[in-house]
């Protein structure tokens, strides 16, 4: 096993994310099979009770683990599936250790952090390495150089560096290299960040420099120079308009050569199919408009459906563009209809809690009666129901118990929630099969009648409600036992909820179906110039 660890300095928000995603991305593309794990040093277990104003989006893994954005990132760059396993958390090494304690596992030991926790940290490093089967494991370690969260976890890195051979560890540390008011490029706080580095017993083998423009010559010698690193070994991350296109600047920039020589490795393959990606995406010669309608006011927290948006656009040669719209407005609004007046598509993502639904159902309406595509992730889905219940089917009083305590619950408590009293990790999470209807929308965009989809939620539609909704004209297309996992409406041009989050299952070259019919609704409601299928969008297995 290699092992690649990413580390970072300066301050927080460089990329290291999108940076051990990128060198994931070039290695895969050279023929090796690659992991990742990512270390958050925050004492939670995991991210699954945290708010999304101060975390963002919550990222969930095929077994439910909830967990940072950043694998996401590596599950969309590297075409791949985690699990919890590969997050590791602060709260997960100390609640192991003294579980331990407690079973009298070291004997009667005084349990530190040196070597105690520092061992469970590399043990579940390894073990999670070991059972992936790949070739090479990428390890982030995150927050910032110095911070005293992260001391264990690089201490830990510190002794696996020297426990496996010198050409099975390299370390990359990703910096800043601000630019000051005379344009010049400063190595200073580079310099001190791997000075930091260097007092933890850590060098680097690689410095990742973000900056706003390509670095200088003279910049990459000084950085060399103060930092003892080659000058190959000094790589320019300057700005990209995609994240996309992260991993092709890097390689340009020596990433890939310097990474393979350094860890004695040669490529099995070239593979171009990002490449080809990226260049569809930036061939797309159409554009549509969609709004989303937010509860959270922060695009952070709906990360996931923005780059499936981008994967069924790229698929479809097709700029999406996003407008966001704020519940909380159409919920003052009497007129919603400014809000939607150009765009192409409505989505309502997936959220928590009463605040700004009114709005978000006022949206739903509007996609509904105007005929307008929609998209309704979890949340979304279950207030397409309650929208449909109340001005379709008649219950004006229709409503989710989650919101209130009276009224007609045609969104209710899944039966095994009711009892729950811990909140870390006890939704209905992680992926479940559902089975869909034959002569559906849902199985035109699935091409079967099998599915297995993510999941994050406590609550379902009530099933004592189903027969009265479907007889209105609602149709419940996918289900799992007797719990609804997609609805549509047939006389509508695409109108589609999902009760699960197809988003974190699509990648940029597997679009998500959902959100590829989605897109192709779009287009095919533009006038005849912008709708028109190119063969290139034909090209995909979906499009037609």
């Amino acid at each position: 096993m290699k092992y690649v660890v990413v580390t970072g300095g300066v301050m927080s928000g460089l990329g290291k994310g999108i940076t051990a995603a990128s060198t994931g991305r070039i290695l895969k593309n050279k023929g090796y099979k690659v992991t990742a794990i990512k270390i958050d040093p925050y004492i939670n277990i995991d991210a699954g009770t945290m708010s999304p104003f101060q975390h963002g989006e919550v990222y969930v893994l095929k077994d439910g683990g909830e967990v940072d954005i950043d694998l996401g990132h590596y599950e969309r760059f590297m075409d791949i599936d985690l699990t919890s396993d590969h997050n590791i958390t602060t709260g997960k090494i100390y609640k192991t250790v003294i579980e331990k304690e407690r079973r009298g596992d070291y004997l009667g030991k005084t349990v530190q952090i040196i070597p105690h926790v520092t061992n469970e940290i590399k043990e579940r490093i390894r073990h999670v390495a070991k059972k992936s089967g790949a070739d090479i494991c990428l390890v982030e370690v995150g927050g910032t150089v110095g911070d005293i969260e992260s001391m264990p976890f690089l201490e830990a890195v510190r002794q696996m560096r020297s426990e496996e051979e010198k050409e099975d560890f390299a370390l990359i540390h990703v910096t800043l290299v601000p630019i000051d008011t005379m344009d010049e490029q400063k190595t200073k706080p580079t310099q001190h960040s791997v000075k930091e580095l260097r007092e933890l017993g850590i060098q680097p083998d690689i410095i990742v420099a973000r900056c706003k423009r390509p670095l200088n010559k003279s910049t990459k010698a000084k950085i060399s120079l103060f930092c003892d690193v080659p000058e190959e070994a000094v790589i320019s991350a300057h700005d990209a308009d995609d994240i996309y296109k992260v991993p092709i600047q890097l390689e340009k920039e020596g990433l890939a050569d310097y990474l393979m020589k350094r860890m004695s490795l040669v490529p099995l393959n070239d593979s171009q199919s990002w490449n080809e990606m990226v260049r569809r995406m930036e061939s797309a010669d159409r554009s549509v408009t969609v709004a989303i309608i937010s509860k959270y006011g922060i695009e952070d927290v709906y990360l996931s459906v923005k780059e499936a948006l981008k994967h069924a656009g790229i698929a479809m040669g097709t700029k999406v563009k996003i407008r966001w719209v704020e519940s909380e407005d159409l919920e003052k609004a009497d007129d919603v209809s400014p809000f939607f007046a150009d765009v192409d598509g409505i989505l309502v993502p997936g959220g928590f809690g009463m605040r700004g639904i009114e709005g978000n159902i006022k949206g739903i309406k509007y996609a509904r009666e105007h005929n307008v595509p929609f998209l309704g992730l979890c949340m979304g889905f279950q207030l397409a129901v309650i929208e449909f219940t109340r001005n379709v089917v008649g219950y004006k009083d229709a409503t989710s118990s989650e919101f209130s305590a009276t009224g007609t619950h045609v969104i209710d408590i899944l039966p095994e929630q009711k009892d729950i009293k811990n909140m870390g990790g006890t939704m209905r999470l992680g992926e479940h099969k559902s089975w869909i209807k034959d002569n559906t929308l849902a199985h035109r965009l699935y091409g079967t009648t099998k599915i297995s989809e993510r999941h994050r939620h406590r609550y379902e539609v009530n099933p004592d409600m189903i027969d009265e909704i479907e007889s209105h004209g609602l149709v419940f297309s996918a289900k799992n036992d007797n719990r609804m996992e997609i609805l549509e409406l047939p006389t509508h041009r695409f109108f589609l909820g999902t009760q699960f989050h197809p988003e974190f299952k699509s990648r940029p070259e597997r679009p998500s179906p959902p959100f590829l019919g989605f897109v192709k609704a779009m287009l095919e409601g533009k006038k005849p110039e912008a709708g028109k299928i190119t063969a290139k969008a034909e090209k995909h297995p979906l499009s037609t």
